[in-house]
């Protein structure tokens, strides 16, 4: 990771087009130097033994097995379609 000064905030808030203030950015620059040493930090821990995982508790796949099963006719789904046409629900035009 790169140290705190090779971090340039005020370049990466100029591309972002945020126009930060002289406190701003010196107070940003601040606060990401100190999330980079606490990332410094977490280098230090013996993870050798930790088994390599997505997820910190295991997940499952939740749905259901898609199964055919009887379900409306095409002549039901329109029976209460206030307009119909060839088999098809008829509506309005929304987009020009």
């Amino acid at each position: 990771m790169p140290a705190t000064p090779d971090f340039d905030v005020a370049y990466v808030a100029k591309l972002a087009r945020l126009n930060l203030s002289p406190a701003e950015t010196a107070l940003f620059q601040m606060q990401l130097g100190h999330v980079l040493e606490h990332a410094d930090k977490l280098k230090e821990i013996d993870v050798t033994a930790v088994e390599a995982s997505a997820h910190a508790i295991p997940m499952f796949n939740v749905f259901r097995e898609d199964e055919p099963r009887a379900w409306f006719t095409a002549e039901q789904a329109l029976q209460n379609a206030p307009v119909k046409a060839n088999g098809l629900f008829v509506v309005t035009k929304v987009v020009e």
